[in-house]
Parts: structure tokens; sequence; C-alpha cells
């Protein structure tokens, strides 16, 4: 009766046998269309120019769809011409219009290469879902374009009266831009972000607005990420660790310009306490050609030393009310002699570079002053009251997971803890023992706990579980036996800021431990692979971002200028397509203004290509298995119509 009164539901959307019928048949085609492209991108850490500018050139897609649809009938200085307008239309044209390189036969040429890759980009994607890609102001337009019937004389002249009327009535412009952003749009089905969005550059707002305007992308959180999520949930810990790793880089745009965060009150108190310090220790690292003045420097410095401490603090506190997590090895303030010249570290003493603790009470160091929680309560108030940063978060949470499995892909930033042994390393929390892909599901579960049952008092516990998924050493978003920081600061022995990784990244190159991976998140150990970050791959020494022999993908290069220098390349970037997965690595992308002025581009190289053994289908996806489900529920209605069981409707 309760699958009868589900079917007489169902009716209601298709109500009668040729509607059910013509579902069917869509849906049925549908799943003979070629697979759409994935793009796979990991670690941008704030680089919104190169960011965007890959997602523009789609790792090279564009160009592809370039020459296949033009080989040798255009130069290569016209194909470069068509890649730099499909990816800055707009600002291409303006300048193009300044250099007088426009006239009627370029918009005419222009716009009909453009219709031709659209043509191109969209032969895999019905036609419906591709007239809803396209905007509205030009959608008949572009419908009767794109119709491959110009070979017949009177369609072809039909053609180019419409692009002669668009140039006479001053709409080519605004026609080129939309060609190209539908062109884009098609050109990749779907994006991939496998994590760590935030950090190190100056552009993660930028590119977290690029992302809620994008048709269609997931994320794997990074542990970057998920310290801003914990900030903006109101864990205090992780609001000071953003403000000191922004500080350390002396990247505040994200935080003052992207967020509108008020830095004020901590300049003042910074510069209050520290008044007398130099606070070497705490000197930005700052990028070249950087317009900072002697005095913004000296400041950034002494705010970070003061929101550093805040921070070991803070993390003292949490260390002692969780002894679950067993971290009491990071407590390190009341480690520190008398006169603050030695700190004591697994019985060895280590001279302090830096003597100056103002703030610290000796017999209670982890307590914040008067005045430091003064300081936090504003900025936690500031974190979780900015609209930005709480519509960007909650991007984060609706489109990201820890993990992702999806198309025989099993996607995730960091790693699959593991013992010594080659067991899976287990946590224990709350009474239970969690490991494998039960681990990374209780990490999930708490990190959105924190964020959407912030008005529980209880709460506190599910925001350390987000500090500890930043920095924790059972954490799949982090890897490492410690985070040392302290030790990097203050002690200059460099044995002491040795962060030892976990036995993942031992076992990772080995072909059964990936299955064993793969057959612990129910994702086929045969075709599957794993997609992850988190660890550059130093491309220089003669690393490969192909492991396991094939099984495991590892696609950071150094997106971030900050690791460029260890990678020897500026990132690595993944295309998987109907035909074949392809891992390309970038050079440092210049501007986007050398690819406007000079059509250049960030050309990809690529250094790995898996080609499948019959072209893949819509039918041979994740999408594909939903579709046949509910093709097998309407055969079942349709049946059931057929019997008479259900009423039909002709309306």
């Amino acid at each position: 009766m309760e699958l009868l009164n589900y079917y007489k539901l169902l009716s209601k959307q298709y109500s009668n046998i040729d509607e059910v019928s013509r579902e069917i048949i869509n849906l049925s085609a549908i799943l003979n269309l070629p697979k759409g492209t994935e793009h796979f991108l990991t670690d941008i850490h704030g680089e919104y120019e190169a960011f965007t500018h890959v997602v523009r050139n789609a790792s090279g897609t564009v160009k592809r769809k370039i020459e296949e649809t033009f080989g040798d009938n255009l130069t290569s200085d016209e194909k470069n011409q068509i890649a730099s307008i499909i990816y800055y239309p707009k600002e291409k044209l303006i300048f193009l219009k300044k250099n007088d390189a426009l006239d009627e036969k370029w918009y005419q040429n222009i716009i009909y290469q453009l219709v031709l890759l659209l043509r191109k980009a969209g032969y895999k994607y019905t036609r419906s879902k591709v007239r809803k890609a396209l905007p509205e102001n030009f959608r008949y337009i572009i419908e009767e374009l794109v119709q491959e019937q110009e070979d017949l004389e009177s369609k072809k002249r039909y053609y180019m009266e419409i692009i002669k009327t668009i140039i006479k009535t001053e709409r080519a412009d605004d026609f080129i831009i939309a060609l190209s952003n539908v062109i884009r749009r098609l050109v990749v089905d779907r994006l991939h972000i496998v994590g760590d969005i935030y950090d190190r550059g100056p552009g993660a707002h930028l590119i977290m607005d690029d992302l809620l305007a994008h048709h269609d992308v997931d994320i794997q959180w990074g542990n970057h990420d998920v310290l801003w999520m914990g900030a903006a949930s109101g864990s205090e810990a992780c609001v000071s660790n953003v403000l000191r790793v922004s500080l350390r880089y002396g990247l505040l745009e994200t935080l003052q310009d992207g967020y509108g965060i008020n830095l004020m009150p901590l300049a003042q108190y910074a510069s209050e306490t520290y008044k007398n310090d130099l606070a070497e220790c705490f000197q930005p690292i700052l990028k070249d050609g950087h317009a900072f003045k002697a005095r913004d420097i000296q400041l950034m410095a002494k705010m970070q030393k003061a929101i550093a401490i805040i921070q070991f603090k803070l993390e003292g506190q949490i260390i002692k009310r969780q002894p679950g997590f067993k971290m009491e090895d990071r407590l390190l303030l009341d480690k520190l002699s008398e006169d603050r010249t030695t700190i004591n570290l697994n019985g060895i003493s280590y001279a302090m570079k830096d003597t100056y603790f103002p703030t610290v009470n000796p017999n209670n160091p982890y307590e914040l002053s008067h005045d430091e929680k003064e300081i936090m309560d504003h900025l936690v108030t500031s974190f979780k009251h900015s609209e930005k940063l709480q519509k960007h978060i909650k991007l984060l949470y609706s489109k990201g997971s820890i993990y992702l499995a999806c198309n025989n892909n099993l996607l995730y930033h960091g790693c699959i803890p593991f013992t010594p042994d080659g067991e899976f390393e287990a946590f224990s929390s709350e009474g239970k023992r969690y490991s494998g892909k039960a681990l990374c599901d209780y990490f999930d579960a708490k990190i959105r706990e924190a964020y959407f049952n912030q008005s529980e008092e209880s709460n506190y516990f599910n925001r350390d579980m987000v500090w500890y998924a930043w920095c924790g050493e059972a954490s799949p978003l982090f890897g490492k036996n410690k985070m040392a920081t302290f030790e990097r600061y203050f002690i200059n022995e460099k044995e002491t800021h040795k962060e030892i990784s976990n036995e993942y990244y031992l076992f990772r190159d080995r072909k059964e431990v990936c299955e064993k991976i793969l057959e612990e998140f129910d994702v086929d150990k045969e075709k599957g692979r794993i997609i992850s970050g988190h660890v550059p791959v130093k491309t220089k020494k003669g690393e490969n971002p192909v492991k396991a022999e094939g099984k495991m993908f590892v696609i950071d290069g150094g997106f971030s200028k900050a690791y460029q220098k260890v990678t020897g390349i500026a990132g690595y970037t993944l295309i998987f397509n109907s035909q074949a997965m392809i891992i390309v690595s970038h050079e440092p992308f210049e501007t986007h203004e050398a690819s406007i002025y000079k059509n250049a581009d960030m050309v990809p190289h690529e250094v790995y290509v898996r080609e499948e053994e019959k072209r893949l289908l819509v039918g041979d996806t994740d999408t594909g298995k939903d579709i046949k489900a509910t093709i097998d529920i309407l055969n079942e209605l349709l049946n059931m119509y057929r019997k008479g069981l259900i009423e039909q409707n002709f309306k």
C-alpha cells in the first residue's frame, strides 16, 4: 500500500503514459551522451589570479577545443587571440578597441568562430542543458546560430544576416561576452576543489566569490579551510590562528577588505603591550615588491606576537579540557624558565630567542589577561557577524565535506591516518573509537555541529574538535605528530621544528594500500583512484604526482607562490573527460594583463595521460546510476498505468 501511495504521488509529476514514456526516452538518450569534463584543483591558498585563469582556461581544455575546431585553418596567433577573448572577453574587447583593431569584418569572423566553438563545447550535452546555460537576453539568437545547417545556402544567408544585425544594433560586444561565458561554462561540467582555499595568498575571499557563482562545484575541506570555518563558528583558538597566519605573511586583504574584520583594537593593544619590543622573531614574511612601510612591518610583527601568545594560551586551555586529544606535549608555556631565557623540552634545555612575555602569568600561564579577553571577545564577534564571511563559510558547508566519492574517484585533501603496522589509525572520542571512513565521517559531523549548533552550551567540544582537525595528530586533514609553531618562533635548534608525518605518507606509494583505502570508502578498487593534495610534490627533486601504479594522484604542485621554490612549478591540475585522465603542470602565472594584451597563457604541460579503454558515457558515471534508478522507477509507474492500478490524468 505504501509503495502504491508513492507511485500515486509520482503520478502528479508524470500524469499519463505519454509523459512517463517521454521522460524514459529522454533519460535513456542522456545515458548515451559522452561523460562531462571534470576539473580538479587543490591547495589554491588565496592565489586568486592564478586560480581564476586556470578555471577560465580549464587547464588547457579551452585550447584543445580551439585546436579541435579549427586545426590548421587558423594561425597560432589567431587561435591564441580567440583563447584570450574567451578567457577575458570584456577586457580584451576594451584593449582591442583602444588599439583600433576592430571593424565589421573582425566582428563577423569572431562571432562565427565563437559559434563554432560553442557547438564543439556543447555537443556532449542535451539541447535542454545547453539552453539553460544560455543568457536569457541572447538565448533565442544563440540557439538559432548553433544549428548546424549553414552548408545550405539559404541558411548561410540567414546566419550571416543575424550576425550583421547584431553588429548594426551595437550588441556585438555583449554577444561576444555572452558566447565566451557559455563556452567556458560548457567546457567543464564540474569543478572539484580538493582543499585549502585559504591562507598564504591574498585573494581567498575573491576565490570564494567565484565559487559561489560557479554552476557546479564541490569542495573537500583542507585544514586551512577548516581553520576559517572554526573561526566563523566562534572558536577563539581558530580565530587566533587565522590572524597569526595572516599577519605572518602580511596578508590582510582577505581579513580587512574581504570580510571587514576590524584589527584596530589588536593593533592598539599590541602597540601598547609590546611598545619597546622589536618582536624580531615575528617579522612578517613578505612577497617581493610589497608596498609596506617600515613602521607597518614593525606593527604587524607586534600584532603577530600578541596574537601568537594569545593563541598558545587558548590552545593550552583546549588541551587541558580535552585530555582525549592527547596533546599534553604541546603545553609549552609552563616549560619556560622563571627568567624566560630557556625552555625545557623532553628533558633538554633550549635557549629562547625571545624572552619578553609580559602577559604570561608564571602561576597560570594559560590564562588570558583582561585585555586579551577583551581583544578575543571583539574578534570573535567580528568573525561571527561578518556577513560576507558567513556567506562564504555556508558555501563550504553546503558544497563541502571531508571526502567525496565521485565517478570511481575518491577525493580528500590530506590523508587517511595509518598505524606503523599498516592498519587504519584509531581516534577515541566520546567513548567510541573511529578509524578509516568512520574517522572521516566523525570529523565531518563534529565540524558541522560546531557551526550549526552554536547556541548549545556544550558546543565548545565541537569547536575544540574543529581546532583539532586543523592541527591534531589523528586528524585526516593534518597528518603530522604536531604543528611546531612555538618552536619555529622561539628556538633555533632545527630538531625541535621537525614535524613527523603520519605513516600514511610512507604507505601511499603502495598499490595495495591505495586499494585498501578505496575499499574502505566503498569505491571500486579496480577502477578507483585517489585524488588528494596537502603535501606539495617536490617536482624539481624528481617526485612524481602519480603514485601507487596510477591508483593515487597528488596534485599539490605549488599553486601557492609560497611553495613554488620547493616544488619547482606553479601547480598541478587534473582533467577527467570522457576519453582520458590528464594531469598537467603549470608555469608561474604572469598577470591577467599579459593574457589580455599579449595573448599570453598559463600554459599547462601534460605530465600524465591515462586513456580510457572506451569512451565514457553518462551511463558510466554516478549521475548515470541515478538516472538508471529513475528509469526503473518510471518503468514501474508505466506498468501501473497500463494495469489500471493508477488512473491517468490528461488534464
